[in-house]
């Protein structure tokens, strides 16, 4: 029932903007679920944060593209969870795997998958040098303090719409 009323709200708040990303990029580890997929085994139950599915299944729903962009070293983990949690055909792009260039080889990787240009992205993330680094690209990036939730959603796309003003 939490999902459903997240997704209604967050449908609500996509309703709200005119300009919308064509893509949405989403980072694993402290963006949509609350641990290190690679400190668990693939035995292991994940859990998304609370508000994470109901506004994957609102983008869904609003034929907002999605991808993930991961650092993480263990791309078989990450995949293994995305199944588990019914989520992994939600995502037009998947890039998982180590880097020290804070995704700027993930972006470059989705860019040529989806031929999305990187105005068109806004990226959800934990760690400030990613964010940084994408942000040079072009691509609007979030820096999420606790998971991604509705305020984050709101804070996206209101900077996606609004590029030149400060949020």
């Amino acid at each position: 029932m939490e999902d459903v009323r997240v997704k209604d709200e967050a449908l609500r708040l996509i309703g709200l903007f005119e300009v919308l990303p064509r893509l949405v990029v989403f980072d694993l580890d402290y963006t949509l679920w609350p641990f290190y997929n690679e400190l668990h085994s693939k035995r292991g139950m994940p859990y998304l944060y609370p508000q994470a599915k109901g506004i994957l299944q609102a983008f869904q729903d609003k034929g907002i593209e999605m991808a993930i962009a991961s650092r993480s070293p263990t791309a078989d983990i990450a995949n293994t969870f995305l199944d588990q949690l019914g989520i992994q055909s939600m995502f037009v792009a998947k890039e998982i795997f180590t880097s020290r260039t804070f995704k700027a080889d993930h972006f470059k990787a989705i860019h040529r998958r989806t031929g999305i240009p990187f105005n068109s992205m806004l990226f959800f993330d934990d760690e400030y040098g990613n964010i940084d680094t994408v942000s040079k690209m072009g691509v609007t990036s979030i820096l999420v303090d606790d998971g991604l939730n509705l305020q984050e959603l709101h804070s996206g796309l209101q900077k996606f719409s609004s590029p030149n003003e400060q949020i």
